[in-house]
């Protein structure tokens, strides 16, 4: 089975405690603190590798943990960071929390490299807290805890168009005539078992990635037979190509079954039912002495009577021959040049590194000669150093880590009023509720 989901479990390397410790040395009666700091622990990393096209390794190896940053020592010595995790994944890998299912990170386009866990900060050592007045402290700052997440990880392929429709219409046998993927054809109720990826070349045109995304069937959306499983991989895609046989060779309706397959699509997700379909009526060679399933004499008039109206273009193929394929590709080619040339990217939701800045402090300050209401700290700068507040999800998220870390209620209690000004590291704001 192709393995396009995993959960598995990370874990950051946890900071060396800082040791403590004093010189003792022949001559040096009352030699000073020399604890070392600790070392930093190991981070978890995520990494694209162009070699994977699976998440079979992870139904194996459920378990990631970096390594501890080791405790200081006496003369100065610090301790050794611990090793960082390296996790190789497929391109096009999305990671998302556990728990919620919102989207970590999603490793498409440029993200090919991603810090998901750092590792706690060593503890300084008993040398750096000597003063005056105290020449001899026995004490030392302990290593910074370790993080740790349970992770879903799933496989979304990056295609520009997906092949869509009920088993056995010909969505196999189009991709190995127009590209060159090879999938195994067979006359299976069960479908094809794993998406399937081809590059269409056109003379005098850019071309584009096409993926055969499984057979789907009335009740996908809800879990049934396998179109639960790899729906996902249509969300990628910019274009649909949807394929019936209009021959009704298995005395299915064409029409009903474009409306059920569409059915499924917006009960799985509204918006990629909205995304632009093409109808791609195949089987035509054996429309000639078969009547459609009404007995009707032009099954392809009928489709078109039904779905140009609503904006589908309908183009007659015959998958096996190849006849009106050249056709359906330059459609097809011609609605990807109007679009955006990037990937589909999904926009990152949830930040592990809000429960570290949780830890850290912060202050909240009217400022008489600026006029301006001030708001700093680690928390503060952490956040904003890890949120992009140029997208409008990521500004709405700060907005929220405010309201729930209580800062909106605290430049409330300040005498704050509609208008008066916010000022954070550089960055200034009008409050408004």
């Amino acid at each position: 089975m192709f393995a396009d989901r995993a959960k598995i479990y990370v874990k950051s390397g946890k900071g060396g405690d800082g040791h403590v410790s004093f010189r003792r040395e022949k001559y040096v009666p009352n030699g000073g603190p020399d604890g070392g700091d600790g070392g930093d622990g190991g981070d978890v990393i995520f990494e694209v590798d162009d070699g994977l096209n699976t998440l079979t390794d992870f139904r194996h190896i459920r378990k990631y943990v970096a390594g501890n940053g080791e405790n200081g020592n006496k003369k100065n010595c610090r301790g050794k960071n611990g090793a960082d995790i390296v996790i190789k994944i497929p391109y096009g890998t999305v990671i998302k929390e556990g728990e919620s299912g919102k989207v970590i990170k999603d490793m498409s386009g440029e993200n090919r490299r991603f810090v998901l866990l750092k590792g706690g900060r060593g503890g300084r050592g008993n040398q750096h807290y000597a003063t005056s007045t105290m020449q001899a402290p026995k004490y030392a700052q302990p290593g910074q805890e370790a993080q740790e997440l349970e992770l879903q990880l799933e496989l979304k392929v990056i295609a520009d168009v997906g092949l869509v429709g009920f088993p056995n219409v010909g969505k196999s046998t189009l991709l190995s005539h127009v590209s060159n993927a090879r999938p195994k054809i067979a006359n299976y109720h069960f479908t094809t078992l794993s998406p399937n990826l081809g590059v269409v070349e056109l003379e005098d045109a850019k071309g584009f990635v096409i993926a055969d995304i499984p057979g789907l069937i009335e009740g996908a959306s809800e879990g049934a037979g396998l179109g639960h499983e790899f729906l996902r991989h249509i969300e990628r895609t910019k274009v649909m190509i949807h394929i019936v046989d209009a021959a009704s060779t298995e005395g299915r309706d064409p029409v009903k079954d474009i409306y059920a397959i569409n059915r499924e699509l917006e009960a799985y997700n509204p918006g990629i039912a909205k995304r632009p379909q093409i109808i791609a009526a195949n089987k035509i060679d054996m429309i000639i002495g078969h009547m459609g399933m009404n007995g009707e004499e032009d099954p392809i008039g009928r489709i078109r009577a039904e779905f140009e109206p609503k904006g589908m273009r309908v183009f007659p193929i015959s998958a096996v021959s190849g006849k009106g394929v050249r056709e359906l590709l330059y459609a097809v080619n011609n609605l990807l040049e109007e679009m955006d040339d990037q990937p589909v990217i999904f926009e990152r939701e949830y930040f592990p590194e809000e429960l570290l800045a949780k830890e850290e402090p912060y202050t909240v300050s009217y400022q008489e000669k600026e006029d301006a209401y001030v708001v700093e700290g680690p928390r503060i700068e952490k956040m904003l150093g890890y949120t992009n507040l140029e997208s409008e999800r990521g500004f709405a998220f700060f907005q929220k880590f405010l309201k729930d870390n209580g800062i909106l209620d605290e430049l409330e209690a300040l005498g704050i009023q509609e208008g008066d000004t916010v000022r954070m590291y550089g960055l200034s704001f009008d409050y408004y509720k």
